[in-house]
């Protein structure tokens, strides 16, 4: 006889049996449709202007190695790194860790993301991590090793599953940030400071070199603006201590101070120059962050499909009875043999 035989008399005597047992998987699937919480999901919309006017900026390279900066800023921190920005774990734990009011409780971004998504009562049947809490106001340096453990946990998960920052067009350097959660507001939230915060960082960082430029030449000017005025005070001195101007040795000491005074007063008006000029680099190439789209309300509510659960939780409970029927087929084989 076949070997095959006996499986497909299992499924001929059974085949009712297999098709209620994909009925009620398809019912399991459709519950399960019916009863898992909608995910809401923000859109946000934003434009990037590099800010750097080449033609300028290679007069600030020129002034910032005369000062002893070195390297090129807009190569390494280009527009496609605000997306790497926003994904980073120092930007979306300094979000976690800020607060809003929720359901007229104050509370942490963290707590409310541990509570929407029952990780806090998870936490809470183990000993060793019941009594963990982000408090409002806590930073990041005050967090002890479990705080941390479990913020990161929440890091992964988001910059894995919620958030999704995208480039939309290259030419016009257009960019979308996407976040998804299970509560409206708190997506709403996350998603307006994560944006703030990746903008405010990636400002720094790219005008981080020409800002000390303009700090240190002010710093120059300041330190000569006070030799000028010492140097006018001290010829003063020399003037008033040789009151008899006939003699040439007297001519001497005041005609140096006076050189000193001219030297430092050249110096004084170039660094003026520079530090005007540094300035105004310092502005012109400043990146812009446009806001575009916000992530206003009402959100996108993203549910799973019932009738695609209903016929997924089918298929797989159908396959599971054959699976099962097979087994069974052989082992009566085999107790047969």
């Amino acid at each position: 006889m076949n070997e095959k035989e006996p499986f497909l008399i299992q499924l001929i005597l059974h085949w009712k049996k297999i098709i209620l047992i994909g009925f009620l998987g398809a019912i399991v699937g459709i519950l399960i449709g019916f009863f898992t919480k909608p995910r809401y999901e923000s859109k946000l919309t934003f434009a990037l202007d590099g800010g750097q006017d080449q033609g300028l900026m290679s007069g600030a390279f020129s002034l910032a190695s005369q000062l002893g900066f070195g390297g090129e800023v807009g190569g390494l921190f280009d527009g496609e790194n605000i997306l790497e920005i926003m994904k980073s774990r120092r930007i979306i734990e300094s979000v976690l860790l800020t607060s809003d009011t929720f359901d007229q409780q104050r509370m942490t971004l963290a707590s409310k993301y541990m509570q929407i998504n029952e990780l806090d009562k998870k936490l809470q049947k183990k000993e060793r991590t019941r009594n963990i809490r982000f408090p409002v106001g806590i930073q990041k340096s005050q967090l002890n090793y479990l705080q941390d453990s479990i913020l990161k946990v929440i890091y992964e998960q988001m910059a894995l599953e919620d958030i999704h920052p995208s480039r939309t067009d290259k030419k016009l350097s257009l960019f979308e940030l996407s976040v998804q959660s299970k509560d409206e507001r708190f997506t709403k939230i996350f998603t307006d400071r994560l944006t703030k915060m990746s903008g405010d960082f990636y400002l720094e960082i790219t005008s981080k070199k020409e800002k000390e430029t303009v700090q240190v030449l002010e710093q120059r000017v300041d330190s000569i603006r006070n030799a000028v005025g010492a140097s006018l005070y001290a010829k003063a001195a020399v003037v008033d201590a040789n009151l008899n101007p006939a003699f040439s040795i007297a001519q001497a000491a005041p005609n140096l101070k006076q050189y000193s005074v001219a030297a430092y007063s050249e110096a004084f008006k170039e660094l003026m120059k520079n530090l005007e000029l540094a300035k105004y680099q310092y502005i012109r190439n400043i990146p812009l962050i446009q806001i575009i789209d916000a992530a206003d309300y009402p959100m996108k509510r993203i549910r799973p499909s019932k009738l695609k659960l209903g016929i997924l939780f089918a298929g797989l409970f159908t396959a599971l009875s054959v699976f099962v029927l097979w087994i069974y087929g052989l082992r009566k084989l085999v107790d047969r043999s």
